[in-house]
């Protein structure tokens, strides 16, 4: 079985009806035989019980007498083995559903912070943009300034207005500076997260495939122990 007929439920309930089916053949055919065998051995006492009281019949008696209790004790021993492999197969199976709905909780939250990744990685380069626009501008009013400092010393109305236009945009510069440190930092935290996120959901994945092969195990084993 692969992890894609592992997901389906379908496939699942089909192989669980069929082993289950499959066990109650056995133990039926398991009961039929040994019913038979005990049935034929007592109809031989019984028969052996009319026919002659000497010793040795005697001795042939107590032998089929044991060999009953044998078959009996054997047929008890099969049973109990064949109950505790179900046992284990139905918690082997309860043990990957959980696993794999774990597994998807953990996909589903992936995808969530791949998603938030994608939007600060283009608020990222957004800002970047603008960074860049308001530096050019920036470049344009210094040399502006520095041309009308040159052109004449009287205006001071026009330079104290343009300085104060230089002041309030560096100060709008430093403050999307700042806001592109965090968005950095943010960016950083969440591939911190999506790395984590992905390096446990391999670790589940191998976890389904050895839980996988155990269920394959005790399947091989219960097939083994049925023939037997």
């Amino acid at each position: 079985l692969s992890v894609a007929s592992l997901e389906d439920p379908v496939v699942m309930s089909k192989i669980r009806q069929n082993l289950r089916e499959k066990h109650a053949r056995h133990i039926a055919d398991l009961r039929a035989y040994y019913d038979s065998e005990i049935q034929s051995l007592k109809q031989q006492l019984e028969s052996s019980h009319k026919t002659a009281a000497s010793e040795e019949l005697k001795k042939i008696n107590q032998s089929l007498a044991d060999r009953c209790d044998q078959l009996d004790s054997a047929l008890n021993e099969a049973s109990a083995h064949i109950k505790a492999l179900e046992n284990k197969n139905n918690q082997l199976e309860k043990q990957v559903a959980d696993w794999r709905e774990r597994f998807y909780a953990i996909s589903d939250n992936s995808k969530a912070l791949q998603e938030r990744l994608e939007e600060m990685r283009a608020s990222h380069k957004e800002k970047d943009n603008t960074i860049s626009r308001l530096q050019s501008r920036l470049r344009e009013l210094e040399e502006a300034f520095e041309k009308a400092y040159r052109l004449s010393d009287n205006k001071n109305t026009r330079l104290q207005e343009e300085n104060k236009m230089f002041q309030n945009l560096l100060g709008e510069y430093e403050s999307l500076g700042k806001e592109h440190e965090r968005v950095k930092d943010t960016l950083n935290t969440t591939e911190n997260k999506l790395l984590d996120a992905n390096t446990e959901i391999s670790d589940l994945k191998r976890t389904i495939l050895k839980l996988e092969a155990q269920l394959k195990q005790v399947e091989h084993e219960n097939a083994l122990k049925l023939r037997h």
